[in-house]
């Protein structure tokens, strides 16, 4: 049986980023960068890169500098293009998205996850779909989303992106009862949320990419309240476990940092500098610099 292909994402960038504040009081943090680039513009590479062409944001009031960022910006443009500035003028051209290729949907409760991928659910009609978390930045080779994609062609159904987690932080995640691995494709008999450890059913823990079918959203529109008294993802997809038994795990070749929490964030930064001919060296000097003083302000 032919697949459909994967073309459309749904971002859900509807939270208040609480834990940056008082940065994100007027900026989304989404926008927040990683060196020069913002947290939403490596997740839309990466779904281009998949071959994603249609991007659904769902979104809550305060988020409007979400699309002016992907809006057109000609007065900009005009100046780099008057000053010579052609690698910056084909860097703000890349942010620009061709109108009709993005939607933005609002989500007025923060109800979970699940609510808010259910919000889009009329722009996903019946058609399987990707789901990115921002906050997860993954640096790869190959985008994890695109390796995805290509496991997808494989198996069908629903996969998960999967890493591993220590026993300790089994309680911050959606944990996988694993069954048996091809590969990197892993089958899955169970999933749960945020477990306490000596519940967990293993220590493979999914992360913010995932491709699902429109069976999901109709487990959604059950609106059932899971851990945290929210309407959580992974109960939709747990339903698919036991009605269809098409879910699987994939664990991707990559580096993935949680720039949900300021550790993680710091700790990308750092990662992507370092990653940058144009940054690294004196990048890495001042680092040994404040290593050897020990501190800033020695």
């Amino acid at each position: 049986m032919k697949k459909n292909k994967v073309i459309k994402a749904i971002f859900p960038v509807a939270g208040l980023g609480t834990r940056f504040l008082p940065a994100t009081k007027s900026i989304p943090k989404e926008i927040m960068s990683l060196v020069d680039k913002p947290l939403i513009q490596y997740a839309i590479d990466e779904a281009r890169a998949a071959g994603i062409r249609e991007f659904i944001f769902v979104t809550s009031r305060g988020k409007g500098a979400l699309e002016d960022y992907f809006d057109s910006a000609p007065r900009l443009e005009s100046a780099l293009k008057r000053s010579g500035k052609t690698e910056l003028l084909a860097a703000v051209r890349q942010t620009t998205m061709e109108s009709g290729a993005i939607a933005y949907i609002r989500q007025h409760q923060a109800l979970g996850l699940g609510h808010a991928v259910w919000c889009a659910r009329r722009l996903i009609a019946n058609e399987p779909f990707a789901v990115i978390l921002p906050d997860d930045v993954i640096a790869a080779d190959k985008p994890c989303l695109q390796q995805m994609v290509e496991a997808y062609d494989e198996t069908g159904g629903n996969i998960v992106a999967t890493m591993e987690v220590p026993p300790s932080q089994a309680s911050s995640y959606g944990l996988l009862d694993i069954g048996e691995a091809n590969g990197n494709i892993l089958s899955v008999k169970g999933m749960v949320e945020k477990p306490d450890p000596k519940d967990a059913p293993s220590n493979m823990a999914v992360i913010g990419r995932y491709i699902l079918t429109p069976k999901v959203l109709q487990n959604l529109n059950r609106k059932m309240v899971g851990a945290g008294g929210e309407i959580q993802l992974t109960d939709a997809i747990a339903k698919e476990i036991a009605d269809s038994g098409n879910v699987y795990g994939y664990k991707f070749e990559g580096k993935r940092f949680d720039c949900g929490s300021k550790a993680g964030f710091l700790k990308a930064t750092v990662a992507f500098a370092l990653n940058r001919d144009d940054l690294r060296d004196d990048f890495l000097e001042f680092l040994r610099h404040i290593v050897a003083k020990d501190g800033l302000y020695k």
